[in-house]
């Protein structure tokens, strides 16, 4: 049967059978490289589904790129590199980084949450990997300099095929505000444009020049155009999980998806006598249908047991499978006001809610993978003017202790309206105390608000295992 997909298949095929012709007129000076790009991978080293781990895709880019070590090809990551399942957070991203390893990357953008555990981990995940981790626009706040000091460098030079190709990297400037604010506080995170600009010259000799960016298609592609006098010849994005490939100008944009689910590819067929490349080809591709690479996957399956003993204990039973933006975010915060009755009202992010609650057997790594920061319960006391405001401008938050009836909101316990003068007893996670997701109101209203020390996934792991479900009792929420 002919589908959509051999027929891209096809057309590729034709496109590179042309654009090899048109290599091959060129003379034996002309050379060809390949870039290979994900990005936000989030640490999803055993795949969402089966037959999508990086195994997988690993052994397809053999299959359908003719990828081979120290051949023609750059394999570059848009950033988001390890913050996720239980496999890579349990372990601050140690083994998404040796896995990255083993599947030879080149590069990597830093992503917003390369932060998460710390800035003493992204050192040590910098030094641990065989590739550099690149943002230009990352800066300390003192100095102005980009922190080499802890493994983030500006840009990279690397030589391919005799090919020399000069690499910049940038990070989304939304940083402090979708990471926690306490680990980026003595950084800055300036303007795309500028920083390039300002890095570019070290880029002089370089044969290609390309920029890796954790950046959204909205702001990359305005960006492009903003420096299309750079001639900069490939962008890759991230931060919005998008999978696209297309041509702005003379420069190839690429964005490869997410969760190693695909990934995006151009290869350059580049002539030195001319000073330019010469002929280009690129596409999207799905992870799909490849065999495993024995190497990778013995490195997951080795990772993976490493914590299976504390991950994979079983605390509860489900019928059904809940996804993430429904009842189970209600049922998390829930918890929350569970855990700590003395509390007026519970708000947490969305954006902290990661993934659904599976059927069957729940484990601890189920719920890490549902909760997967090391973000703790703050207990603030503020005002209902403050909590409000909350509500109005932090972007949709998941709400306990409170209903809105009318445009008015009222306490659940005691059906009683929230007054602006009023002080109540608030619970947040601390990625939004310190700012996070536009809740600095939060904080300025009550700079001494308590850290429980509690991990913001542990109510909601407690509340399931205090409803002693069983396999012929499971938890049900119909």
């Amino acid at each position: 049967m002919v589908t959509w997909s051999n027929l891209r298949t096809a057309l590729l095929l034709a496109l590179l059978s042309c654009a090899s012709l048109l290599f091959a007129q060129q003379g034996a000076t002309s050379r060809e490289l390949t870039v290979l790009y994900t990005n936000d991978e989030h640490g999803w080293m055993e795949g969402m589904s089966p037959g999508q781990g990086a195994g997988n895709l690993y052994n397809l880019w053999r299959e359908q790129e003719g990828y081979r070590e120290h051949g023609p090809f750059l394999v570059l990551s848009g950033g988001d590199n390890w913050t996720g399942p239980a496999i890579s957070t349990w372990v601050q991203g140690a083994s998404m980084v040796d896995v990255m390893n083993a599947m030879h990357y080149d590069a990597s953008a830093v992503g917003n949450h390369e932060f998460d555990f710390g800035l003493d981990a992204l050192a040590a995940r910098a030094a641990e990997a065989g590739f550099p981790y690149l943002s230009a626009n990352t800066r300390w706040k003192d100095t102005g300099k980009v922190p080499e000091d802890i493994g983030i460098l500006p840009f990279t030079i690397i030589e391919k095929n005799g090919v020399r190709i000069g690499i910049i990297g940038l990070t989304t400037t939304s940083t402090p505000f979708v990471t926690m604010p306490t680990h980026v506080r003595d950084l800055d995170f300036t303007g795309y444009a500028a920083a390039v600009r300002e890095v570019f010259p070290g880029l002089a000799g370089t044969d290609l020049q390309f920029l890796i960016t954790h950046v959204c298609m909205n702001e990359l592609e305005p960006l492009i155009r903003e420096i299309a006098d750079l001639g900069v010849d490939l962008a890759g994005g991230g931060h919005c999980n998008e999978l696209s490939a297309q041509k702005i100008g003379d420069t190839i944009i690429l964005g490869g998806g997410y969760h190693f689910t695909a990934y995006a590819s151009a290869t350059f067929y580049y002539d030195p006598t001319q000073d330019r490349y010469v002929g280009t080809v690129f596409g999207t591709h799905q992870n799909r249908g490849g065999d495993a690479d024995t190497e990778v996957s013995n490195i997951v399956a080795a990772w993976a047991g490493l914590s299976a003993e504390i991950l994979q204990e079983t605390i509860a039973w489900n019928a059904s499978r809940l996804e993430q933006g429904g009842i189970l975010d209600q049922l998390i915060i829930d918890s929350w006001l569970a855990s700590y009755p003395d509390a007026d009202i519970a708000i947490t992010n969305r954006g902290g809610i990661r993934a659904a609650l599976p059927a069957g057997e729940i484990s601890v790594a189920d719920i890490v993978n549902i909760l997967p920061f090391d973000n703790t319960v703050i207990v603030a006391e503020v005002p209902g003017r403050v909590i409000e405001q909350a509500l109005r401008e932090g972007g949709r938050p998941v709400v306990a202790g409170l209903v809105e009836r009318d445009g008015e909101w009222y306490l659940s316990g005691s059906n009683t309206r929230l007054m602006p003068d009023a002080n109540y007893t608030l619970l947040l996670n601390s990625f939004m105390y310190e700012g996070g997701n536009n809740f600095g109101m939060v904080r300025e209203a009550d700079p001494n608000g308590f850290d429980t020390g509690m991990n913001y996934r542990q109510p909601f792991a407690d509340w399931l295992k205090s409803r002693q479900s069983s396999a012929g009792n499971p938890l049900s929420f119909d």
